[in-house]
């Protein structure tokens, strides 16, 4: 599906957290005349689409391109938040996730990636979740076992990663499909261990509902991360005695919760619904409910497939402004494309 203009100009105005009439505001033009150019009911005008890219961070080459993706550009993202969430902080965070799927088509249809991977697609009425993600990881030939860097794997099948503070604690991330690669936006104040299982459970989403979407698409993600971070047949003989201390080692081993790996222990029938009870008691008796320990044991993961493209285009030769211009942001306007300013230190 191609984009529309206003398509455009409101996903980038709801990225900016600006209202339509703080926008008209800064464009000097009235909030009904806003209102018709994003629903597309008049056109603006080359002098209006240059006060609009500036306003909003953008070259004019970016407003009018015609945006090629699975769906629309303000398309519902796949998402990992709690019930509690406001539609309003997940609307943002939604439109982040769009305006950083446009500006990686953008780019990568003039740099385009030649992964070592592919993210498969999966029919969920064809196959389980467990089963799409057993057939992800041989896809990928991983090793057996725990996963180890996530992200680096996720990467390597062409998937931009990027973190942000998303200003709230509700959502974990998101994703959604952009043309022929993914995008998954990860709330960076996570800890190691919900980072991962957040990655696998976009992972999920992106494997079994980017064609087909299911009622139970939460759970089906849920059980496809489970199964991809730990295979039922090599964990299964170590859900045995499952003390807080042996929780813990595991979660070194796993690189996942000490909650995710019990609830996996419970889900294959490894612990009863009264361990289940009492292991949470103990948990939240501690405070390790909200705040486990041992989660600054993990090896940090941190994106680096979104930089690397600018790092090879700035390696190039090409200017900051250069490569703003083919991410389609204005000078100054941030991007995870673009690798930081290069500074001369005295000798």
């Amino acid at each position: 599906m191609t984009s529309r203009v206003g398509d455009v100009i409101l996903v980038l105005r709801r990225a900016a957290d600006l209202t339509q009439e703080e926008l008209a505001g800064k464009l000097g033009i009235t909030q009904t005349t806003l209102s018709r150019y994003e629903n597309d009911l008049r056109e603006p005008d080359d002098e209006m689409i240059d006060k609009l890219g500036e306003a909003l961070g953008v070259t004019s080459d970016f407003l009018l391109h015609e945006f090629r993706m699975h769906g629309a550009i303000a398309a519902d993202a796949h998402m990992r938040r709690q019930k509690t969430t406001k539609p309003s902080e997940w609307k943002r965070v939604e439109a982040r996730l769009n305006m950083l799927r446009m500006h990686s088509s953008y780019l990568l249809e003039r740099v385009p990636l030649r992964p070592q991977n592919h993210v498969i697609q999966v029919d969920p009425d064809g196959h389980t979740s467990a089963e799409a993600a057993l057939m992800l990881r041989a896809a990928w030939r991983m090793p057996i076992g725990p996963v180890r860097n996530l992200i680096r794997w996720v990467e390597s099948a062409g998937v931009i990663v990027v973190e942000e503070d998303f200003g709230t604690h509700r959502i974990d991330g998101m994703s959604q499909w952009a043309g022929d690669h993914a995008v998954i936006i990860l709330n960076a104040t996570l800890p190691t261990d919900r980072k991962r299982l957040t990655i696998a459970h976009e992972l999920g989403h992106l494997v079994l509902h980017a064609r087909y979407i299911d009622l139970d698409v939460e759970d089906q993600a849920n059980q496809f991360a489970a199964e991809f971070l730990m295979p039922e047949h090599i964990i299964s003989p170590q859900l045995v005695n499952l003390a807080l201390g042996k929780l813990s080692d595991l979660k070194i081993e796993w690189g996942v919760s000490m909650q995710a790996i019990f609830e996996r222990a419970y889900r294959l029938g490894k612990a009863t619904s009264e361990e289940r009870q009492k292991f949470y008691r103990q948990m939240n008796s501690r405070g390790w409910k909200t705040r486990e320990p041992a989660s600054d044991l993990l090896p940090p993961e941190t994106p680096e497939l979104a930089m690397s493209v600018g790092r090879r285009l700035d390696e190039s030769g090409l200017t900051q402004s250069e490569i703003q211009k083919l991410v389609g942001a204005r000078d100054g306007h941030p991007t995870p494309f673009v690798p930081p300013r290069r500074t001369l230190k005295a000798v």
